[in-house]
């Protein structure tokens, strides 16, 4: 395995001050770290970082740059770096990890991390989660494209981590502009409900305006869940694509007449398969069909076993859901077994050497 290239830390725009003083630290680590610097204990370990759930590793580098910019002290108001006294091996951005398998080792004096634990922790969770359910839906959907859209599903500051695990992972768009910013991209979406109805819920009035304004910009992608109307006649080669979205609690109109149409409401393959023949019908079989509304790998491998005519999936709150707990242990003091009972030293030749 080649070392890949990690994330610069100031990529992060970590909030160093913050995270030195303990801010973000669950208070019983910054008064070990407190009582150790005060007793003059500098004890050598070896901290040993895993998940106890198979999936990709997200947030390495984001953790290293953690460890890199806010290990280390104050003494007398001047903070000493500790970084250039640690030996650090990890593995490398999103890896596919198992269970218990080492992740990350840190060694050194304790004192000097003892207070980062819950943040580089915390950072292994969350993108390692995010990262690993969006493989979960690129594998699902045989190739074609994820659209990263959960931005409304949860607190605005985790957008650009969040963004940058799902890129990693294989979304081939996300929706804001700062889930891009890691990598000096620009978010992607569709013309919103909102607009639509603005325009008095004029589908094609809208569409047509926002193609001659950002057409040049961006692939335009109409929603046409808004009574249904075409689009296509009206912008030409100006439309990527329509995005069908339609409630989980409605029948669309061209379904209506259908056996058993009760059991076709929301987004449905039947009803990819009614656009994609109208589309072709009306002499437009370049226009492309991006599904939302609900999904899930689950939905998608549905959509996708009934070779439903999609070309893409927007995916939304199902990026987020779950769990991926990561444990860190001392599991060496003074180069001799120190960990608690059921803890001992993994060693993991795929770890690379970081420092």
């Amino acid at each position: 395995m080649e070392t890949a290239t990690r994330q610069a830390p100031a990529v992060f725009r970590l909030p160093v001050e913050k995270i030195r003083s303990g801010y973000y630290s669950d208070s019983y680590f910054v008064l070990a770290k407190e009582l150790l610097e005060a007793e003059g204990r500098r004890p050598a370990v070896t901290m040993q970082v895993f998940a106890k759930r198979s999936g990709l590793l997200g947030g390495i580098d984001e953790a290293l740059a953690i460890l890199e910019l806010c290990s280390g002290e104050d003494r007398d108001g001047s903070w000493h770096d500790g970084w250039p006294q640690l030996g650090v091996k990890a593995l490398n951005e999103g890896e596919r990890i198992e269970p218990w398998e080492t992740v990350l080792t840190i060694e050194g004096d304790y004192a000097l991390f003892a207070h980062l634990e819950t943040v580089y922790l915390g950072t292994l969770s969350r993108r390692s989660l995010v990262m690993t359910n969006v493989r979960r839906m690129v594998e699902a959907a045989r190739g074609k494209p994820i659209l990263f859209f959960p931005a409304r599903h949860d607190h605005w500051l985790v957008q650009t981590g969040d963004g940058w695990a799902a890129h990693v992972a294989g979304a081939i768009g996300v929706s804001t502009d700062a889930q891009a910013s890691w990598w000096g991209g620009r978010g992607v979406g569709t013309v919103p409900h909102g607009l639509i109805a603005a325009y008095g819920g004029d589908t094609v009035g809208a569409a047509r305006d926002f193609a001659a304004r950002f057409g040049e910009q961006v692939n335009v992608v109409v929603l046409v869940d808004s009574h249904n109307d075409s689009v296509a006649d009206a912008l030409g080669d100006r439309l990527w694509g329509v995005r069908l979205d339609t409630s989980e609690r409605l029948v669309d109109r061209a379904l209506q007449g259908e056996p058993d149409a009760e059991r076709l409401a929301g987004v449905t393959p039947e009803l990819a398969v009614k656009v994609r023949e109208a589309l072709d019908d009306a002499g437009h079989p370049g226009v492309r069909i991006v599904v939302s509304g609900g999904f899930d790998a689950e939905k998608i491998e549905r959509f996708e076993a009934s070779e439903a005519p999609v070309d893409s999936y927007g995916v939304g709150s199902a990026l987020l859901r779950g769990a991926f707990d990561f444990t860190a242990d001392v599991v060496e003091l003074e180069g001799r077994p120190g960990g608690k009972a059921g803890r001992e030293l993994c060693p993991n030749p795929r770890l690379r050497e970081v420092r």
